[in-house]
């Protein structure tokens, strides 16, 4: 049997590309994982037990040297690349290891590229301090000309939507095939109709949590949960102090989320420009409807009017709007379309596709 690995970035959040990395490892037979680093307090050794996986660095939490860390461990501490048939490369560092592997085939999934180089350039260095930015565009450079010469090697490309096949085409000049990610559908049901709204993105600046937080402020009448950790949490929870109708959990064991998103009367994802997004559709397979943004991934995944409400420029009113028109009433009579579009995005659905990949190279 054809023996195979899956390189990823981290092992750092519990998000929709470390879960994808699971699960593909998960259900390809004969196959192993290689990873920067773990972060053990999200993925212990349990959760990992049944694969065979491989460490290449220690931990750690800053941002810039994460990267510069990651690719450095790719490049040069995989030469155990050598002894496999294919290798699946995803996220934006690992795949800097196709060198080590010349004599086997390189399937790239490209949850998206590096978007701090390339689309989300301008905004990152926006905001970044006056001595960070040059250190910020050295940074950019170092990554673009590394992540384009392994791109070149790649034998095929997988995006996860036509939205990041778009993007490879524009910023690389390569075509790619789409295969939607594996979302666990069956682990999401609907359980009642709660009393609260669930944020269900990350709290980076990029996913507009605080359009959503600042939209409660003025809708004290109505109870808002944001079910994640980031990078904008401490500051969006002392924005929210004195509002009692608005909670943080940070990140959320399996079972939490899912008896938050089954509670919910609906969920509420605005992001800039999302690759896919999972947590829409993971919402919609417990029945629940999304608040969503019309752009990026989401117009491929929510139904406008039928599974969501997509607004189309994110604002605060826009989302106070949005939240007064998805009533529980509303979102009651879509649970049914949102639970049938769910069942398109199943994890049985990637993986026939992906084996057939695998298999056809």
């Amino acid at each position: 049997m054809k023996k195979g690995i899956l390189l990823y970035d981290f092992l750092l959040v519990k998000g929709g590309a470390e879960q994808l990395s699971l699960t593909l490892v998960n259900n390809f037979p004969n196959s192993s994982l290689c990873v920067g680093f773990i972060n053990s307090e999200i993925f212990s050794s349990e959760t990992l037990k049944k694969i065979s996986f491989c460490e290449l660095t220690s931990p750690t939490q800053i941002i810039g040297w994460q990267t510069l860390k990651t690719l450095f461990v790719f490049r040069h501490q995989t030469k155990l690349l050598a002894v496999y048939d294919w290798v699946i490369f995803s996220g934006s560092n690992a795949p800097v290891a196709v060198h080590n592997h010349p004599n086997g085939k390189n399937i790239l999934y490209c949850h998206t590229i590096p978007r701090f180089a390339y689309d989300l350039k301008d905004y990152y260095l926006s905001r970044a301090t006056w001595w960070k930015k040059p250190l910020l565009q050295l940074l950019i450079n170092y990554v673009k000309l590394r992540y384009e010469r392994a791109i070149e090697k790649m034998d095929i490309i997988i995006a996860n939507s036509n939205n990041v096949k778009r993007r490879i085409k524009k910023y690389l000049n390569r075509d790619a095939v789409v295969i939607y990610p594996s979302i666990e559908v069956d682990k999401y049901q609907w359980i009642e109709q709660g009393d609260y709204y669930l944020s269900t993105a990350r709290v980076e600046s990029y996913k507009r949590i605080e359009y959503i937080v600042r939209a409660f402020m003025k809708m004290p009448d109505k109870k808002l949960i944001v079910a994640s950790g980031g990078g904008d949490l401490e500051r969006l929870q002392n924005l929210a102090t004195d509002y009692s109708n608005i909670s943080f959990t940070g990140w959320c064991e399996d079972e939490q989320w899912q008896q938050l998103i089954g509670k919910a009367i609906a969920t509420i994802y605005i992001p800039i420009d999302e690759d896919f997004g999972m947590s829409p559709v993971e919402s919609m397979a417990a029945g629940k409807p999304v608040i969503g943004v019309a752009e990026g991934g989401l117009l491929e995944t929510v139904v406008d009017g039928e599974t969501g409400v997509l607004i189309e420029d994110v604002s605060v009113d826009a989302v106070i709007e949005a939240v007064s028109v998805m009533s529980k009433d509303k979102a009651l009579n879509m649970r049914a379309a949102c639970e049938e579009r769910a069942q398109l995005f199943r994890t049985e659905v990637f993986l026939e596709k992906m084996q057939e990949v695998v298999n056809n190279l």
